[in-house]
C-alpha cells in the first residue's frame, strides 16, 4: 500500500518521504526483514568483506546517509550511500526525476545533489548490520576532479568498509571523460595512494566501446582495484513505452537489464578472474541476480526495482535466490560466479 501511494506523488518528493518513512522504522529499532539471517548458503566473502549475501542497494537512494540503519533493515548484505562530493551542491534543476511507469524504468539527471561529504559521514551510524560502502565523487565546478575524488576517499575510507570511485554518471559534464586515457590512470593512482587499507571500487557506465572496455580492465588490474561496479545508468534509449521517454538523463531500471548484463560478460571476458565485478543495472527479481551472478558478478546491487516492488523485494529475491542455487546444487553463491 505505502509503494503504490509513494508512486502517486512526484518522484523527487516521494524518494523523500521513502528515506524517511527508513528513517523512521530504523529509530524505532524495528527490522522490516529478517532474510539476511535466514539463508547462510548466500554469504559470501568478496575484497576481503564478509556480506551476508550478495544483494546490495546501489549509491543514489540514500544520498546523504539518512537512513542506512533502515536499508540494513531490508535485509541486504550491503548499502553504498552517495555519491558524495566534497562541497555540497543542489544538482540539476528540477524537474529532474521521471518515472516510467510502464516501462518499470527512471529518467533521473539530478547531478550529484547532496549536503556534502562531511555532514553525510556524521551522520553514519556507529553500528551497522552490514557491510557500508561510501561512493565518492567531484564538484560540478571543480577545477581539479583528480583533487576531488582523492579528497572524497581520504574521508570515506576512515568510516566506510569500502569506496566507491564514481566516473560514471552522465549528469555531470565531463565527468565519463575520466573513464578513458591518462585520465583514468592518474585518476586510479591517486585514488589508490589515499585509500590507505580501505578496499577501493569503481563505478563505470553500461555505455562502453570494445577499446573502452579493454581499457578499463588493464587500467584497473594495472592500479591493484578491489572490485569494478557495472554499471551506472544508461545515455541511451531502448524502445520505451513511458511518455517521458525522451526525457535527457540516465535510464535506470527493468530496459537497462540487457545492456549491463552485456557489459558484464565483456568486462568479465576482459578481466578474466583477476578482479571482482559487481553487477548494477535492472535487477529486479532472483532470476535476473542469478544470471548476473553466473556471467560472471560476485555482488549484485538494486534501486530502480525498489520503486517498483517496494521494501519486500529483497527479502523475496533472497529467498528465491536461495532456492535456484539449491536446485542446481551449488553449497554456496561463491560457487555459482561465472560458470557461465
Amino acid at each position: 500500500m505505502l509503494t503504490r501511494a509513494l508512486q502517486a506523488i512526484d518522484p523527487e518528493r516521494a524518494h523523500g518521504l521513502a528515506l524517511i518513512a527508513l528513517s523512521g522504522w530504523s529509530s524505532l529499532g524495528t527490522p522490516l526483514s529478517s532474510a539476511a539471517d535466514r539463508f547462510p548458503r548466500l554469504a559470501t566473502t568478496v575484497a576481503g568483506l564478509r556480506f551476508a549475501n550478495p544483494l546490495g542497494v546501489a549509491a543514489g537512494l540514500d544520498k546523504d546517509a539518512r537512513a542506512v540503519a533502515g536499508l540494513f533493515g531490508l535485509g541486504v548484505g550491503a548499502v553504498e550511500v552517495g555519491t558524495l562530493t566534497p562541497l555540497p551542491q543542489p544538482g540539476n534543476q528540477k524537474p529532474r526525476l521521471f518515472r516510467l511507469a510502464e516501462d518499470r524504468a527512471v529518467i533521473n539527471r539530478m547531478g550529484f545533489n547532496n549536503g556534502g561529504l562531511d555532514a553525510a559521514l556524521d551522520r553514519l551510524p556507529t553500528q551497522r548490520k552490514g557491510v557500508l560502502g561510501i561512493n565518492v565523487g567531484a564538484n560540478k565546478d571543480a577545477t581539479d576532479r583528480i583533487a576531488d575524488y582523492v579528497h572524497g576517499v581520504t574521508a570515506a575510507a576512515r568510516r566506510a568498509d569500502y569506496v566507491t570511485i564514481n566516473i560514471s554518471s552522465p549528469n555531470t559534464p565531463g565527468l565519463r571523460d575520466l573513464q578513458h586515457g591518462a585520465a583514468l590512470r592518474d585518476l586510479l593512482a591517486a585514488c589508490v595512494a589515499a585509500r590507505g587499507a580501505t578496499p577501493l571500487f569503481l563505478k563505470v557506465a553500461p555505455d562502453l566501446e570494445p577499446t573502452q572496455i579493454d581499457e578499463i580492465a588493464t587500467a584497473t588490474i594495472d592500479a591493484g582495484l578491489d572490485a569494478l561496479i557495472i554499471g551506472n545508468t544508461t545515455v541511451s534509449r531502448p524502445p520505451l513505452g513511458s511518455m517521458h521517454a525522451r526525457e535527457a538523463g540516465g535510464l535506470s531500471g527493468a530496459p537497462l537489464a540487457p545492456l549491463a548484463s552485456r557489459t558484464l560478460r565483456d568486462l568479465r571476458h576482459a578481466t578474466g578472474d583477476r578482479i571482482v565485478l559487481i553487477a548494477a543495472g535492472g535487477i529486479g527479481s532472483a532470476a535476473e541476480a542469478y544470471a548476473r551472478l553466473r556471467a560472471g558478478a560476485s555482488l549484485v546491487q538494486l534501486y530502480t526495482a525498489l520503486v517498483y516492488g517496494g521494501p519486500g523485494l529483497p527479502a523475496r529475491i533472497l529467498r528465491d535466490l536461495d532456492a535456484l542455487l539449491a536446485r542446481d546444487g551449488f553449497a554456496n553463491v561463491a560457487d555459482a560466479v561465472g560458470v557461465d
